[in-house]
């Protein structure tokens, strides 16, 4: 589904990623592992067009997606949802999950809007409960909730997530992650950047281990360092 090949990209002159190559595909959890800095959120950024890619492809259902615009890659079926949440802060649940739907373009779907909004309440049954709450009058557990359910809302292929669990108490974490096993077993690809790597490799079918821009480890154990290429469990 995903393939990300001999990267490099940064921020301006200040090159993070150097070559770095992974793979993720339909109904798995993939992990981005490594230590503050190491590029696991520029990857991100970079997948989801907020950053150039440098050099290198980035090729997503066959297409190259590397100089697209974000829109056109969140209308192919790519969310992304950053660190921090990112919510609109003054506008209610149900609002907010509004402002999620329009990120599907004209993709066709399997489920209506209303038909998404219950399937989500159904996951996260406090969204329901606060779905009349300004985003900004919630608990940081039940943003992190509104902020996985808004990107649900453009019913996704590639899901990726920037550290789910950063801040939240530990039932909500449990409950954040059981749901994103759901979904992959729907068949969502799911690429996950998790600082906890025990709550990372406990839900990751596979895992890749980022050192300065560079990934230098698999989930196979195999040592990377060089070329940054990966192989496939």
């Amino acid at each position: 589904m995903l393939e990300v090949d001999n990267v490099y990209s940064g921020y301006g002159r200040a090159e993070v990623l150097h070559g770095v190559s992974l793979t993720a595909d339909a109904g798995e959890i993939v992990a981005l592992l490594g230590l503050n800095g190491a590029g696991k959120s520029t990857l991100l950024r970079t997948i989801s067009g907020l950053l150039p890619v440098q050099s290198g492809r980035i090729t997503y259902e066959g297409d190259n997606i590397a100089g697209m615009s974000v829109e056109r890659i969140v209308w192919k079926g790519l969310s992304h949802v950053p660190e921090g949440r990112q919510l609109f802060g003054p506008l209610t649940v149900l609002q907010n999950l509004d402002m999620g739907a329009y990120a599907k373009g004209d993709r066709t779907v399997t489920r209506s809007d209303a038909e998404m909004k219950e399937y989500l309440f159904e996951l996260f049954p406090i969204l329901a409960e606060r779905r009349h709450q300004p985003a900004n009058r919630m608990s940081g557990g039940e943003q992190q909730m509104l902020a996985l359910a808004r990107a649900m809302m453009a019913q996704p292929r590639l899901l990726m997530l920037d550290e789910p669990s950063v801040g939240l108490a530990p039932l909500v974490i449990e409950r954040i992650f059981s749901v994103i096993r759901q979904l992959r077993e729907s068949g969502l690809c799911v690429l996950l950047v998790e600082q906890d790597v025990p709550l990372a490799l406990k839900v990751a079918d596979r895992s890749y281990y980022l050192e300065t821009g560079t990934i230098i480890e698999n989930s196979d154990g195999n040592m990377l360092v060089g070329d940054g290429k990966a192989s496939v469990l």
